[in-house]
């Protein structure tokens, strides 16, 4: 076996990324895609785990096949499992098997993955949906290779390469005690990265290229093509669901436009919330989303609130100075001074306060005056902006969180940094 290892690594030293991207059918040539591709070429040869993260639709499952394709495996069998599909009460089963009668419905014997692929790789995509009782029997493989069937006292050995892959951010889930950390870190001996779709912009025109082509075979029908202002709103477009979506677009495209020359105006219609202006982010690897965005937002709700409080404060003076409502659209409506406090606010306190005596009539004034100093803390108004969404929601972190307009992550770090718990 090391021998046909250290042969395998010798020819998969000499394959450049260009050649494994035409074998496997990969598109693009994106940095973050070609260093993904390369980490998977040099894991290949070793028996080393393998956690592949990035979001639904970025194309994970391709890595797998792969490091498999390449490895000293490649003659054994090779097996992906869906762990979300699978439902929790069956899932040890299906991945290690039972005995016969271990429990209602098992009339006979049945072997498990682990078992079926002694000798070549399984695939679990999805591993951050197994349930923490199988997170226990899946850490005991990975780190001696034993295995017991459902109902069954006996020790299996199995010899078994595990590649995982998951769009969940698992150190969150770590926190939130669904997933586990030593478990964790066994998976996590090589991670592999894809890219979404969205940080692939020169990628985007290439691969709706080649689905268009596809599809065109397959229907039997002339290719569809883009204009160039078409190709700038697909290139300018978020991508929610990566690859799949641009796939199933061109499919669609291609069947329902009679016309084979797409424009703007046609496009937008097969794209959901198209922006064509899309706000400068921050993108950090491995991280939904950004601290940046988040700030940025409760910055402009605190900068609302001074409005707001501003405005109150004029139709306060305003009413005071002439002892009549506010009017909102005409306010200076049968007033014979139209030089009013609106028009300069750069007036002097005392002199004003002694004029027309507010700290006797009205104590409001000095209430709002009060406010105003406050609101200069931008953190002092963040916290009192999270403080009321917390009472709001009953201390509800999740809701509190989409009423703020941040993510639970977010909000936990400012809780924390508040020290608010």
């Amino acid at each position: 076996m090391s021998a046909l290892r250290l042969i395998l690594s010798v020819i998969f030293e000499n394959m450049d990324v260009t050649s494994i991207k035409q074998r496997f059918g990969i598109i693009g040539n994106n940095n973050a895609l070609n260093r993904a591709i390369d980490i998977a070429r040099q894991v290949a040869p070793t028996d080393l785990s393998v956690l592949i993260t990035g979001p639904s639709g970025a194309g994970k499952e391709v890595f797998p096949q792969i490091i498999h394709s390449f490895s000293a495996r490649k003659h054994g069998q090779y097996i992906a499992v869906n762990c979300g599909a699978i439902p929790e009460g069956t899932i040890d089963s299906e991945l290690f098997g039972h005995e016969k009668g271990s429990f209602t419905g098992a009339h006979e014997s049945r072997k498990g993955y682990f078992e079926v692929a002694n000798g070549g790789t399984i695939f679990l995509d999805e591993v951050a949906e197994l349930p923490l009782s199988t997170q226990v029997r899946l850490l005991r493989v990975l780190e001696t290779g034993e295995f017991l069937k459902v109902g069954s006292s006996k020790v299996q050995k199995t010899n078994v390469r595990v590649v995982a892959a998951t769009n969940v951010d698992i150190p969150k889930a770590i926190d939130n005690g669904k997933f586990r950390e030593d478990l964790y870190y066994r998976l996590n001996t090589v991670p592999i990265f894809v890219p979404p779709l969205n940080q692939r912009a020169e990628d985007i025109h290439l691969l709706f290229k080649k689905f268009a082509a596809d599809f065109a075979e397959k229907y039997r029908m002339p290719a569809i093509s883009l204009e160039p202002e078409a190709v700038k709103v697909l290139e300018t477009y978020t991508w929610p669901g990566n690859v799949r979506q641009l796939k199933n677009i061109a499919e669609q495209i291609s069947i329902i436009e009679k016309k084979r020359v797409i424009d703007e105006t046609t496009l937008r219609l097969y794209l959901p919330d198209y922006q064509s202006e899309r706000l400068p982010m921050l993108f950090k690897r491995n991280e939904p989303d950004s601290s940046f965005a988040s700030e940025r937002e409760i910055l402009y709700k605190i900068l609302f609130d001074m409005k707001a409080d501003l405005h109150e404060l004029k139709k306060t003076v305003f009413e005071l100075t002439h002892n009549r409502p506010f009017n909102e659209e005409h306010p200076f409506d049968n007033s014979k001074d139209k030089s009013s406090v609106f028009k300069n606010l750069d007036f002097d306190t005392n002199s004003f306060v002694k004029t027309y005596d507010i700290k006797k009539t009205s104590p409001v004034i000095e209430e709002t005056q009060e406010v105003i100093e406050e609101t200069l803390s931008l953190q002092e108004k963040e916290k009192e902006l999270i403080k009321k969404a917390l009472e709001k929601h009953g201390g509800k972190r999740k809701l509190a969180a989409d009423e703020l307009g941040i993510s639970e992550r977010t909000l936990y770090r400012k809780i924390k940094e508040y020290n608010m718990e």
